[in-house]
This record gives structure tokens, C-alpha cells and sequence, in this order.
């Protein structure tokens, strides 16, 4: 994400805009490198696997920090075996690994949408030896079927985005919050009454404050901060911030990774007022819980977020997800149930998904790394 020149100026202070329009005026000066986000322009005309083809748009599903926690075992013919990459969990905000199983989830769904472009069938079979850690999360047969129609939702896999900028301060459309619900295929609450919004955007904002104010859990998303094109290039994951203001503050010294981990410093107040600006922004919420909460229904949510997505993404609707009130760490639980209160999630239901939604520009797709890092290797 690059942050805006007004944004840029009001952090760093009113004596620096002459080197904010100095650097604003240099074209693409750390831009998003090309190579980061060339995986949303789908796989190689030469590629002949289909299965590597369903994987490369699998790829661009919506999951946690944008970690990429995915790694699949292709040495079965006609099969695609998804395991879990242990080396990218996020143990202080998601302890039980739920988010991370629902990223999963939106991969099998984009996994499946994508084969179904090629003729062919995605059988999944989540957890075949079980939910132990380590067992794979879901062993995935493709089968050729000449009837099968590409999934209406194709076209919008390379379009998709997680708008983290700013929306325009509309809410959901009647039409559009009725086409969302008709696409969900888990019971979808839209709240867009300007009171209950108002209590919504100040538990998300307590939340997201809340995760900050715990070093070890603000940690956890500065570690997978990316500052600038070249280390977006290096790593093609995590957070990116990027852009010419961001350039001037890095050498300015006033953004540093050190420094984002220090409340008070520029840094820390800045990704402070960036996050705090989007949630100011939005004029609904939308959520969806589930009869309890075990691994496959976790898979089920994340491919049930994924479909939803990529409808918004045809409506022009954009979507953001928000993880940390419903995150399940110890001293999260308070604003977690009172989360769970404002919803109305009750007794023995689980909120798994929770985001705003509205209208914004294209906020840019997100870095991938290349399909290569995700194949285990023989």
C-alpha cells in the first residue's frame, strides 16, 4: 500500500513538504515492483499442467498478513495435495491457527474456480488423515468433466484486492448487499444503520489499538512489514508500504521497523492514524458466524469469504477485512465478547469473518511469490 501526500505530510509535520513534493514528483519513485505482483496476471500461456494453472490463480486468494502459508505436493498424478507451510503461521494473533485454516479455505475455493475454467472438476477432500498438525489440509482430485461450465466468478480472481485505503464514505447499496447475500453461501449480517456501524467501527478500532499496545503481538505484524520496493522484491509477501512519501520517510529515518515497535515515534503514530482512518471511513460492516468451529468448517468459511470477495469485486463493492477483535489470545477476550455481543454471535457460534465494506478506488493488488515457492520439492 503507498500512503497518500496529505497522509504523508500530516506525520511527518508541515516543515517537510518540501521534500514530500520533491519526492512525490519523481514517477514511480519505489513503486511496486513488477515482478511482485506478476502473479496476478495468471499463468503462462505455456504452462500445459492444469493443475499448476488452478494453482498460479489459487495463489491470489485472500489470506492473513498476507502471509502465503500454502505448500502443495504435486507428485500424484491428477492430484493436488495442500499441506500447510508451518514456517508462516501467526501464533500471537492466531493461536489456534483458525485464520490461517480459513486462508486455506479461500484457496481451495479459488483452487476450484480455476480448474473449472480448464474442464475440470476440483474434488476436494479436506483433512483426508485428519486435523492432527501436520496432516495435509486437503487432498484435491481433478477430474475432467466436458459439461462443466467455467464458474461465473473466473473474471474476477485478477481483479480482486483487499482495499486497506480509505472508502468513500457510502454504504452498501440495497441492490449490492442483496446480490452479496444471495452469493453466500454462509447466513451474511450487513449492517449499514449509522448507529450500529458507530459501535462497530469502535470495537474494530479498540481491537486493532488494543494488538498494538502488546509488543509481542504488534511484533508479529511489523516482522512481515515490507518498507520499500526493494524489500517487497526480496520477500514478495507480507504488509507492503511503498510509494515516494514512504521513500522520504525511510530516508529520514522516521520509518524503520524499530521505530514502528515504538509508541510515540512517528512511525508507531503513523500506522496508528493510517489503520484508524480506514475503519473512520467505512459506512458498513459485514460478517458471517458459524455452528461451531471445527477445521472443515474453518476451510467452509474461508472458501465461503473467497466466493464473497470476488462478488463484491464484480459489484465494485470493496472489501477489508478485520482479524484482530475476533483474534482468540488471552488478553483479547474482553473486546472479544463484546464483539461477539454487537453481532449477536451467540452461545456455541463462532464469528469467523468480519470486514467493512463500501465503495473505493483500486487499492493495487498485493505481492506473490512465484507458484515454485509454494511446490514441494520431491
Amino acid at each position: 500500500m503507498s500512503m497518500t501526500k496529505r497522509g504523508f505530510i500530516r506525520v511527518l509535520g508541515g516543515g517537510a513538504v518540501f521534500a514530500a513534493g520533491a519526492a512525490w514528483a519523481v514517477p514511480r519513485l519505489d513503486a511496486m515492483p513488477e515482478a511482485a505482483i506478476a502473479g496476478w496476471k495468471g499463468p503462462s500461456s505455456d504452462e500445459c499442467d492444469t493443475r499448476r494453472r488452478a494453482l498460479a490463480w489459487a495463489m491470489l486468494a485472500p489470506n492473513p498478513h498476507n502471509m502465503q502459508p500454502w505448500l502443495v505436493d504435486l507428485s500424484e498424478l491428477e492430484f493436488v495435495t495442500l499441506h500447510v507451510d508451518r514456517t508462516r503461521l501467526l501464533p500471537q494473533t492466531d493461536p489456534f491457527g483458525r485464520q490461517i485454516t480459513i486462508g486455506h479455505g479461500a484457496f481451495l475455493e479459488l483452487l476450484s474456480i480455476a480448474a473449472s475454467a480448464d474442464g475440470y472438476r476440483a474434488e476436494i477432500a479436506p483433512f483426508p488423515l485428519g486435523t492432527e498438525a501436520g496432516q495435509p489440509v486437503a487432498r484435491v482430485h481433478f477430474v475432467r468433466d466436458a459439461s462443466l461450465k467455467t464458474d461465473a466468478l473466473f473474471a474476477q480472481i485478477p481483479k480482486r484486492r483487499t482495499t486497506r485505503i480509505a472508502f468513500d464514505g457510502r454504504p452498501p447499496s440495497a441492490e449490492h448487499i442483496a446480490a452479496l447475500r444471495a452469493i453466500s453461501d454462509m447466513p451474511l449480517t450487513i449492517a449499514i444503520e449509522p448507529a450500529r456501524v458507530e459501535a462497530l467501527r469502535k470495537l474494530a478500532i479498540a481491537g486493532s489499538e488494543f494488538e498494538m499496545s502488546i509488543p509481542r503481538t504488534h511484533k508479529e505484524s511489523i516482522d512481515v512489514v515490507r518498507l520499500g520496493a526493494e524489500e517487497i522484491a526480496r520477500h514478495r509477501d507480507g504488509i507492503s508500504l511503498t510509494g515516494p512519501m514512504m521513500w522520504a520517510l525511510r530516508q529520514a529515518g522516521v520509518m524503520t521497523h524499530d521505530k514502528a515497535m515504538t509508541p510515540g515515534t512517528l512511525a508507531w503514530n503513523g500506522g496508528r492514524d493510517y489503520a484508524l482512518r480506514g475503519y473512520a471511513s467505512a459506512a458498513g460492516f459485514g460478517w458471517f458466524s458459524t455452528d461451531g468451529n471445527t477445521r472443515a468448517i474453518q476451510i467452509a468459511a474461508g472458501r465461503a469469504y473467497a466466493r464473497l470477495n470476488l462478488k463484491a469485486t464484480e459489484l465494485d463493492v470493496a472489501m477489508q477485512p478485520h482479524s484482530q477483535t475476533l483474534q482468540e489470545y488471552p488478553e483479547m477476550a474482553a473486546l472479544f465478547a463484546d464483539m461477539r455481543r454487537e453481532t449477536a454471535t451467540g452461545e456455541g457460534r463462532t464469528l469467523q469473518m468480519f470486514f467493512r465494506l463500501g465503495y473505493a478506488g483500486d487499492a493495487g493488488p498485493s505481492p506473490r511469490r512465484p507458484l515454485d515457492a509454494i511446490v514441494m520439492k520431491a
